[in-house]
């Protein structure tokens, strides 16, 4: 098991709080929950695939944005969906990051995780019909779909931001 240095726990930290922010600040609040939902904070998700420490800040800063949805429910569901998937994403594709689609738009590891993740939701889609009564299999193809959209405009940004900051230091 990997030690964790002060500086990694700070990095965690911010990486968990900059995933707060951008699910919880008005007016981006608004798409973040729900059966429609589309989560500019789900960009962070790629970060992980740098560092897989940032697996932790992702799942922190999931589970403590959901506890402002449908409370605890949503922390352990969300929360434990994120930890899981994102970790499985990480191990099965992280050896395609340096191969890329569509004229080198995107990396392949970030489009296969993309609908990997978008499959997971699932999960929420259960949680929102057995919480809020909401149709399972559109509430699923609905937050599948505003999942994708999140993760394929937030693959673009972090490969890109990548080439500007070297994000696995």
């Amino acid at each position: 098991m990997e030690k964790f240095t002060v500086r990694d726990m700070a990095q965690i930290a911010l990486v968990a709080a900059i995933y707060v922010a951008l699910t919880m600040t008005p007016p981006l609040n608004a798409i973040s929950y729900g059966a429609y939902q589309f989560r500019i904070s789900e960009m962070m998700n790629f970060m992980a695939f740098y560092k897989p420490k940032y697996i932790i800040g992702v799942t922190l800063g999931c589970m403590i944005a959901n506890l402002f949805s449908f409370g605890l429910i949503d922390v352990f569901v969300g929360g434990g969906s994120t930890l899981i998937f994102l970790s499985l994403g990480v191990y099965f594709f992280r050896k395609y990051m340096n191969e890329y689609l569509f004229n080198g738009l995107i990396s392949k590891a970030f489009f296969y995780f993309a609908i990997f993740f978008s499959l997971s939701m699932v999960t929420i889609a259960a949680e929102l019909y057995i919480v809020a009564k909401a149709p399972f299999f559109l509430t699923w193809f609905t937050t599948a779909a505003g999942e994708f959209a999140s993760l394929i405009i937030g693959g673009i940004l972090m490969d890109k931001l990548n080439k500007r900051i070297d994000l696995g230091k």
